[in-house]
Parts: structure tokens; C-alpha cells; sequence
């Protein structure tokens, strides 16, 4: 038996009313940009006096230093380009000089065979 009276019971809740009357969040971001006249530029960010946009999946510079970021960026890939090249013509290299040091050294033992069978049949007339 409670103390002070009749049991706990808590008051009911309110129904809750709807989030939103507005139908923006259903259309797509080309419709928003359209209806409300949002032009989203590339993201850009300053950080330590250096300034980021963001573009084609990749955080580029845009200033600070003499070469301009997208430039910097295309000369990086052709250095790895390039790198892998060279990495190629190396191996092709020494490729190359396996099979010269193998003919050198057949061409070798052919001509001491050669020599043998001279020296033999030399002999045996």
C-alpha cells in the first residue's frame, strides 16, 4: 500500500507532430539548387596560411610556393611515370645482359668443343 496515495502513473504523451511540411529533402540536389538558387562551388579550406580546394577527389593547393597546384599535381604523376619507365628499362637491361653473359658462354664451349674436334681428328691422321 503506497504511502501517499495511489499508485505511479505517469501522464501520456502528446503525439508528436510531423518533422517537416516542406518537401526540399525529397528532391535531389540539381532540383535544390534550382528552387532555392544554390551554386555550390569546389570546397576550399586555409590551413596554416595555405589554401586547399578540393578537386576531382584530390585536396589541390591553390597558393603558396611557385609552381600552381594543379601543375605541382600533373608533374608528380609524370615523375611516377617516369620512374616506372626507367624502373622498366632496367629490368629489360639486365634482362638483356643474362641472355649476352648465356650466348657468351655457349658461344664459348662451342668453340672449345670445336677446337677438341680439331685436335682430335688432328691426332688421328
Amino acid at each position: 500500500m503506497p504511502l501517499f496515495g495511489n499508485t505511479f502513473s505517469p501522464k501520456k504523451t502528446p503525439p508528436r507532430k510531423s518533422a517537416s511540411l516542406s518537401n526540399l529533402h525529397t528532391l535531389d540536389r540539381s532540383a535544390r539548387e534550382i528552387e532555392l538558387g544554390i551554386v555550390y562551388g569546389a570546397p576550399v579550406m586555409n590551413i596554416g596560411g595555405q589554401s586547399l580546394k578540393f578537386e576531382d577527389g584530390q585536396w589541390l593547393a591553390d597558393s603558396g610556393g611557385s609552381v600552381p597546384g594543379k601543375e605541382l599535381q600533373r608533374l608528380k604523376k609524370r615523375n611516377v611515370q617516369l620512374e616506372e619507365e626507367n624502373n622498366l628499362l632496367k629490368l629489360k637491361n639486365e634482362i638483356l645482359l643474362d641472355m649476352l653473359t648465356e650466348t657468351t658462354a655457349e658461344s664459348h664451349l662451342m668453340e672449345r668443343e670445336l677446337e677438341e674436334m680439331k685436335s682430335y681428328h688432328r691426332r688421328k691422321k
